[in-house]
């Protein structure tokens, strides 16, 4: 028995400092998980947290002190950055406590959840999912991954980026609504986590688009940073 036509590659991500590499499971995404973002986008207040995915081969690997290029994805007028904290789960498990969720983490990413903001508009007004407008290619830039034991458990650190150097969005980990042991508790609620995979936490404000030409650069104290140009 085989397969019909090849198995497509295992999406993995660097480990800085190793030759490993850590293997993309899935690939979740929290919104509006900052207060200011939230009300930018029209909403307010410490709502329930929501979830979203990306397909796990949606990473685009940006290693430090490079500058990759990112294709001006099709079917959008308005391509918007979002910066964020990226958690990667090393540990399984379901109905995970939030004061036990620090040991299933492995380490941390800074990336970007690049989103087609006009086709969620659509989809918003018609009731629709958001896959085409956050799941296309390419749409999970992020950086090589931090181990834990590199790192330590980060709960705060400015988040930052860049857009043709004039700064788009700067804020801090720590103002995030839910914190990333509380977003892992609501996560396992719903699906059991496994090893290899990434928890995009969420955006500050100031996101905005990006047009061909443009070039990102970003980070996460203490994880890491990126230079990103759409072509």
């Amino acid at each position: 028995m085989g397969y019909v036509f090849a198995a497509p590659g295992q999406p993995v991500v660097p480990v800085i400092g190793s030759t490993d590499l850590f293997p993309v499971h899935r690939i979740y995404c929290v919104g509006r998980n900052y207060e200011d973002h939230a009300k930018e986008m029209g909403f307010s207040g410490r709502e329930a947290p929501f979830f979203f995915a990306k397909p796990a081969d949606a990473v685009l690997v940006v290693p430090e002190g490079k500058t990759v290029d990112m294709p001006y994805p099709p079917q959008t007028a308005n391509f918007h950055h979002e910066m964020e904290l990226v958690v990667a789960i090393g540990k399984g498990g379901r109905d995970i406590a939030a004061a036990d969720a620090s040991s299933h983490i492995w380490g941390y990413a800074a990336g970007l959840d690049m989103t087609r903001r006009d086709l969620q508009a659509e989809a918003k007004k018609q009731g629709r999912p958001w896959d085409t407008a956050k799941g296309f290619d390419l749409s999970a830039p992020l950086t090589p991954i931090r181990p834990v034991s590199k790192s330590g458990i980060v709960t705060s650190g400015r988040i930052w980026v860049k857009v043709n150097g004039q700064m788009r969005q700067d804020s801090d980990i720590g103002k995030l609504i839910w914190n990333v042991d509380e977003t892992i508790e609501h996560l396992s609620k719903y699906f059991e986590l496994q090893p290899g995979d990434l928890i995009f936490t969420g955006t500050p404000e100031g996101v905005a688009a990006v047009k061909p030409g443009d070039v990102m650069e970003g980070g996460v104290d203490r994880v890491g940073t990126f230079k990103v140009q759409v072509r």
